[in-house]
């Protein structure tokens, strides 16, 4: 028995017998099938030589048994060749030029099958090009290079004990400006220049720990924003 294979996927008794009386008798195994899930079944089972494909199929259309083989590399390197009685057929899913396939019309003679078999033959040599697999497949682990963000931490780090060197806690920011509302409410014209010198020197010093509040808020405002940045890009 050959172990040249030939699967012929046609619905039409008519098209298989005429290619199993064109081919050469005792150099091909003819295997028959009548729709495309058949076909593909036979495909599968046998490891074919050749595949002629009819393109207009019951249950399982020639066009749906040709995305099929393109799936598997090792089915889609098979030759091809695909038969339709209307080219039109073919060419709204597939463009020409046929590239890893050949088309025969039908009815066909013998010179036409033979000629057909050899450029399917021809094309299934062809190198494909390297199919494109998803991104997740592929990718490879991508080393990080986590220097930058160890200096924000570190400058992060270095403003907090700035921060917590000079803070002034909530009770000695309540006194001052309880003793500041104290004096305001006394007689302005006490005639004690000691007095006076004092309430200045309190509100001097209520400014100023206003002011350092306030570059406290703004810095705690840039670390949190510091921080989110970091979240965010990890």
């Amino acid at each position: 028995m050959s172990s040249r294979k030939v699967v012929v996927i046609d619905d039409s008794k008519v098209i298989r017998m005429r290619v199993r009386e064109m081919l050469p008798e005792g150099d091909y195994e003819i295997l028959e099938a009548k729709d495309g899930r058949e076909g593909l079944q036979l495909i599968e089972q046998s490891d074919p030589t050749l595949i002629m494909l009819d393109f207009l199929l019951p249950k399982v259309s020639g066009w749906e048994v040709y995305q099929e083989l393109e799936k598997n590399n090792l089915l889609g390197a098979i030759p091809l060749v695909i038969m339709s009685g209307r080219k039109e057929e073919v060419t709204e899913k597939l463009q020409e030029p046929f590239e890893w396939f050949e088309f025969i019309e039908k009815p066909f003679e013998k010179e036409q099958l033979e000629a057909a078999i050899q450029e399917a033959f021809r094309k299934a040599r062809k190198p494909r090009p390297v199919k494109a697999v998803a991104h997740a497949e592929v990718a490879a682990p991508v080393a990080v290079d986590l220097t930058p963000v160890y200096d924000k931490l570190a400058a992060l780090e270095g403003a907090i004990q700035v921060l917590q060197a000079q803070s002034v806690t909530a009770n000695d920011f309540a006194q001052l400006q309880a003793t500041v509302a104290q004096l305001q409410q006394q007689p302005a014209a006490t005639g004690r220049g000691g007095d006076e010198n004092r309430l200045a020197a309190l509100e001097a010093e209520n400014q100023q720990l206003h002011h350092e509040v306030d570059q406290l808020k703004r810095a705690v405002h840039q670390i949190v924003a510091a921080l989110r940045r970091l979240q965010g890009g990890h």
